[in-house]
C-alpha cells in the first residue's frame, strides 16, 4: 500500500537533493549528471521540485567557483531539452504565477549563477512588472545595485524602472560601463543618462545632494575623482560619440571642454609661442562661437597674460557688457584710436613662395615651384591627378589635412588630401562645393589605395588619416577601404628607434632615438634621414577656410613630399639606420603587439596545465600590506638584495588621472611621459610600445591596457591614495633609490632633463629686451648686484646646490635674436617675477620647453616628503644640508 502511494506521487525532491549533494561533494560529476537526469524524469512535479530543491541547497562553498544549486539547473535545463512537455504554459495559470514568485525570490546575490537558467525555466519576463519592480527595489535596498541592474537587463525592464535610480549608484561606485550596458539599446535612456550626467558639470553642482538622495550607497575614497568635471566631461563625449547623441543636449560638458581648449590655446600663443596670429584668432573664434561666459573667460585670460591691448579689442568684437570687464580693460577700449578698435582677423598674408633665408635653413624645403603644386577641385583636374598617380611602378606621398576641433565635435573630417610625386603635389580640396562627396572622387581615393602595383607612403596613416577619412565619407564603413601597396613610414621609424636602443645600450636603461629632442613623429624622422626637422607652425591651422594662405599650402605639400624624401635616403643605405634591406617587411608595431598577445596567452595555457602560477601581465600597487610585501613584478619579487636603480632607468607613462604621481617621479628624477586629458587610454598602450615604457593607470582602462604590453609592464595605481604616497609605493615597487642630487633633475612642464644656466646679469637684459622690465629699474638692479647676490657656495659656479643628475647645455645654444632655444622654444620670461632678481644670482632654464627655474624652499619641502626612499648617504649629506639652507 505504501509502496504504490509513493509511486503515485513520485520522487521526493529532498532525496534527490540529498543524493546529487552527495556526489557533489565527492566531485562525482558524471555520475551527478547520470543521477540527475534520471532523478528529475521520476519528480511528479519538476517545476515545483526544482525550486524546493534549490531552496534547500547550500550557498556558495569554499574552493567552488560553482554552487550546487547552478549545477541543478544546468542538469535541469538539459532535460528539459529532452521533455519539450515540461514547461510552464502547461501548468494551470495559479500554479505557474506561484512558482514564478517563488523563482524570483531565488534570484538573490548568495546564488548569481541561478539567473540565466531560472529566468529561461519559468519564463520570468513574462512575469507582470510589479513584483519585478519590487524585486529590484528588494535588492536595491540590500546594496546590492550591480545585481539589481543586472537582473534587470535580463528581465529587460528597462523601460519600467527610473535610470538615475538605477545609473547613479552604480556611478558611484565606479561602475559606469555597467550603467551603460542599461542604458544601451533605449535610445530614451541613452539621452537621459547623458542629460544626468551633464548636469554633473554644472558649477553649482554638489556631490552632496546626490548622497542625501541615495543614503545606502557606500562612499568611496575616490568618489570625488570619479564626479570630477574634467572626468565626466571625458565620459559624456565619449557616450555622445557612442549612442550618437547631439551635442547640444550637453552644454555643460561642451562649456568645459571649450574652455579647457580656450587654456590651451593661449598656453601655445603665449608660452610656448609656437601659434601663429592668424591660426589663433580662427580658433578662437571657433572655440568661444556665441557663448558670453566663454567670451569673458577669454578677455580674462588675456588680460592675465599681460595683453591689455588684445583684451581690450576682443571684448569691443564681442561687446562685452561693462560690468563684466576685468580691471584696465574700459580704460585701454577708451584710448585705443578708432582703427584699432575694429580687429582685423583677415590674414596679412605674403604671396611670395620662397620663405626667407633664415627658414630655409632650419626647415626642410620642398624642391618644388609654385607651378608644380596643383589645386585638384573640379571633376576635370581630378581626371588629371588620376593620369599622374596611377603609373605602375610609381611613389605617392599621402598625407592629410583636417580642422583642429580639440575634442569639441565628434569624429573630424578630411579637408584636404595631399599627394605627392616626383616633381609635383596635388592638393585635393575636399571643401569644393559638389566635388568633396562627389562619387567620382571616393572612387579615385579607392583606386589609389588599392592599386597593389603604385606604392602608397604615409606616416601613422591607419591611425588619425584612415580615421578622418571614414568620417568624411560613409561609405567607407558600409564598404571598406581596401590597402594594397601601402608603406606606413611609421613602423620605419620605430624600427630605426629600437635599432638605435640596441647599439647605444649600456645598462638596463632604453634610451630612445630623439627623445631629449624637441622634434617628435615625422619631423623627427625628417631630422633624421634629411638634416632638417619639419616646419609644423601651420599644422593647427583652419583648413576648412579657403582661400588656403602660401605659408599653408607650403606645409601641406612639405608634409607629403618629405616622404617622398625620407623614402629614397632610406632605400639607397637602409643599414645605415639599423633597417633590412627591405623596408616593406618592417612589422606594423599592431602586428607585433597581436603576435606577442598571442604569445602570451599560448604560454599562460602551457602553464596552467603544468600547475604553474601565471604571472598576469601586470601587479596592483596598494596600501594593502601583502601587496607591498609581495612586490610581485612578472612573477618575480624585486631583489631587495640586488643594487637598487636609479630614477633614471625607470621610463613610465602616467595615465591622465595620475598626474598628480606623474609630477612626483618627475621630481624624482625618474623619466615621466604623461597623458592630456583629452588624450584617450590606448594613447598609453601605444606610448609603452613604442618606447619602453611601464604604464601606470587606475581605474577601466587597466584590464585593457595590460593586455597591451608584456608581461609586467602595466601596474595598477590606488587612485583613492594621495600622489606622495603612489609615488613612494612605485619607487619601492621597482627599487628605486633617488638620491638628493636627482631632485629637479627633471622639468616638472616637459620632462626633460637639459638645462641652461643664466646668470642674473643676462636675465635682467632679457627681461628689459622683452619689455618685462623698465630702464630704471633695470640699471638698479645691475648697479647692485655686486652687494646682494653673495658668493654662491656649490663649488661649481652657475651649478644649483641640488638637481645635478642631469644634463647641463651651454648658454651660446639659446638664439640671442629670439632668444629661443635650437628646437624653437623661447625663454619663458614672463614667468619671471622681478622682486626675485636681486636674491637670485643664477636661473635655470629648460632647453626643451623654456620654463625657468630658481633655488628656493621647495627643494627642502621635497627632501622631507621622500626622505624615507632618499638614499642620503655621506657624500651628500652636507650639499643637503646646505640646499636646505637655501
Amino acid at each position: 500500500m505504501n509502496h504504490t502511494t509513493q509511486e503515485e506521487e513520485g520522487l521526493d525532491p529532498a532525496a534527490l537533493k540529498d543524493e546529487l549533494f552527495e556526489l557533489w561533494n565527492w566531485k562525482n560529476v558524471q555520475m551527478l549528471h547520470h543521477s540527475a537526469q534520471h532523478g528529475f524524469s521520476k519528480l511528479s512535479d519538476p517545476l515545483g521540485a526544482l525550486i524546493e530543491m534549490l531552496e534547500q541547497c547550500p550557498g556558495k562553498q569554499k574552493g567552488r567557483s560553482q554552487t550546487l544549486g547552478s549545477k541543478i539547473v544546468s542538469e535541469f535545463q538539459t532535460w528539459m531539452e529532452e521533455h519539450p512537455q515540461v514547461k510552464l504554459s502547461s501548468l494551470p495559470q495559479q500554479k505557474a504565477a506561484t512558482l514564478q514568485l517563488r523563482a524570483l525570490g531565488l534570484l538573490t546575490e548568495s546564488n548569481p549563477t541561478f539567473v540565466e537558467g531560472l529566468i529561461n525555466i519559468y519564463q520570468l519576463q513574462s512575469l507582470d512588472a510589479a513584483p519585478l519592480r519590487q524585486h529590484i527595489a528588494t535588492l536595491q535596498s540590500r546594496n546590492c545595485y550591480k545585481e539589481a541592474v543586472t537582473l534587470s537587463i535580463k528581465l529587460q525592464l528597462h523601460t519600467e524602472l527610473d535610470m538615475e535610480t538605477m545609473c547613479v549608484p552604480l556611478i558611484l561606485q565606479d561602475k559606469l560601463t555597467l550603467a551603460e550596458t542599461f542604458v544601451s539599446g533605449h535610445s530614451q535612456l541613452e539621452t537621459q543618462l547623458v542629460i544626468m550626467l551633464d548636469s554633473w558639470c554644472h558649477p553649482s553642482f554638489n556631490i552632496d545632494e546626490i548622497r542625501a538622495r541615495f543614503p545606502h550607497i557606500s562612499p568611496l575614497k575616490n568618489t570625488k575623482s570619479l564626479v570630477h568635471p574634467k572626468m565626466i566631461t571625458k565620459h559624456i563625449f565619449r557616450l555622445v560619440d557612442k549612442f550618437k547623441i547631439d551635442q547640444e543636449l550637453c552644454p555643460n560638458a561642451l562649456h568645459n571642454r571649450r574652455l579647457d581648449t580656450l587654456r590651451y590655446l593661449m598656453y601655445k600663443t603665449f608660452v610656448e609661442k609656437s601659434m601663429t596670429e592668424q591660426n589663433w584668432a580662427d580658433h578662437v573664434q571657433f572655440v568661444v562661437a556665441d557663448d558670453l561666459e566663454l567670451q569673458i573667460h577669454l578677455v580674462e585670460m588675456l588680460v592675465r597674460y599681460r595683453s591689455l591691448k588684445k583684451a581690450s579689442q576682443w571684448s569691443l568684437r564681442y561687446n562685452i557688457p561693462r560690468d563684466r570687464l576685468p580691471y584696465g580693460v574700459w580704460d585701454t577700449q577708451q584710448d585705443l584710436l578708432p582703427d584699432l578698435q575694429q580687429m582685423s582677423l583677415e590674414s596679412a598674408s605674403s604671396d611670395e613662395w620662397v620663405p626667407l633665408q633664415a627658414h630655409q635653413q632650419r626647415f626642410y624645403q620642398v624642391p618644388l615651384g609654385k607651378d608644380k603644386v596643383h589645386f585638384v577641385d573640379t571633376l576635370e583636374a581630378l581626371q588629371g591627378c588620376r593620369g599622374a598617380l596611377l603609373k605602375e611602378g610609381g611613389v605617392v606621398g599621402v598625407d592629410m589635412e583636417w580642422q583642429p576641433t580639440f575634442g569639441c565635435t565628434s569624429a573630424q573630417q578630411v579637408a584636404l588630401i595631399q599627394l605627392a610625386v616626383c616633381e609635383q603635389a596635388f592638393l585635393v580640396d575636399l571643401c569644393a562645393a559638389g566635388f568633396g562627396q562627389h562619387p567620382q572622387t571616393v572612387d579615385f581615393i579607392r583606386s589609389l589605395f588599392s592599386e597593389p602595383k603604385v606604392l602608397k607612403l604615409g606616416y601613422g596613416m591607419a591611425g588619425g588619416d584612415l580615421r578622418c577619412l571614414m568620417a568624411t565619407w560613409h561609405q567607407l564603413l558600409e564598404e571598406p577601404l581596401k590597402l594594397a601597396g601601402v608603406l606606413d613610414l611609421l613602423d620605419v621609424h620605430q624600427k630605426m628607434q629600437r635599432s638605435k636602443v640596441n647599439r647605444t645600450r649600456k645598462g638596463p636603461s632604453e634610451v630612445l632615438v630623439g627623445e631629449d629632442c624637441a622634434e617628435k613623429g615625422l619631423s623627427l624622422l625628417v631630422q633624421q634621414v634629411l638634416g632638417r626637422p619639419l616646419d609644423k607652425t601651420e599644422q593647427m591651422s583652419n583648413w576648412e577656410k579657403r582661400p588656403l594662405r602660401i605659408s599653408q599650402i607650403r606645409y601641406a605639400v612639405a608634409d607629403a613630399y618629405c616622404l617622398l624624401d625620407v623614402y629614397s635616403v632610406l632605400s639607397r643605405n637602409p643599414a645605415r639606420f639599423g633597417l633590412p634591406a627591405e623596408l616593406h617587411k618592417i612589422p606594423s608595431l599592431q602586428s607585433q603587439a597581436s603576435a606577442e598577445k598571442k604569445k602570451a596567452k599560448r604560454a599562460k595555457a602551457v602553464k596552467q596545465d603544468t600547475g604553474k602560477e601565471e604571472c598576469q601581465g601586470a601587479q596592483r600597487v596598494s596600501a594593502t600590506p601583502s601587496d607591498t610585501q609581495k612586490g610581485l613584478l612578472c612573477g618575480e619579487k624585486p631583489s631587495e638584495d640586488g643594487p637598487p636603480l636609479s630614477p633614471q632607468q625607470l621610463r613610465v607613462v602616467c595615465d591622465n588621472m595620475l598626474q598628480g604621481l606623474g609630477r612626483y617621479l618627475r621630481c624624482l628624477g625618474v623619466d615621466v611621459v604623461m597623458l592630456e586629458s583629452t588624450d584617450e587610454h590606448r594613447e598609453a598602450g601605444k606610448l609603452a610600445q613604442a618606447e619602453g615604457r611601464v604604464i601606470l593607470t587606475c581605474g577601466q582602462p587597466f584590464q585593457s591596457l595590460r593586455s597591451q604590453v608584456a608581461e609586467g609592464r602595466c601596474l595598477y595605481i590606488d587612485s583613492s591614495e594621495k600622489a606622495r604616497d603612489q609615488a613612494v609605493r612605485v619607487l619601492r615597487h621597482f627599487n628605486i633609490l633617488p638620491t638628493p642630487k636627482d631632485i629637479f633633475s627633471r622639468c616638472q612642464a616637459c620632462n626633460s632633463d637639459q638645462y641652461v644656466t643664466v646668470p642674473k646679469d643676462d636675465m635682467v637684459r632679457m627681461l628689459k629686451d622683452g619689455g618685462f622690465l623698465k630702464d630704471d629699474d633695470c640699471a638698479e638692479l645691475l648697479s647692485n648686484q655686486q652687494e646682494e647676490e653673495g658668493p654662491c657656495d656649490t663649488g661649481t659656479p652657475g651649478l644649483p646646490r641640488y638637481g645635478l643628475n642631469c644634463r647641463w647645455a651651454p648658454l651660446s645654444d639659446l638664439d640671442p635674436d629670439t632668444l629661443s632655444f635650437p628646437g624653437g622654444a623661447p625663454i619663458q620670461l614672463h614667468t619671471v617675477p622681478p622682486g626675485l632678481l636681486p636674491k637670485i644670482p643664477f636661473f635655470f632654464v629648460c632647453s626643451r620647453c623654456g620654463k625657468v627655474f630658481w633655488e628656493g624652499s621647495h627643494f627642502s619641502r621635497v627632501l622631507s616628503m621622500f626622505h624615507e626612499v632618499l638614499n642620503l648617504t655621506n657624500d651628500n649629506s652636507e650639499s643637503t644640508a646646505d640646499a636646505q639652507l637655501g
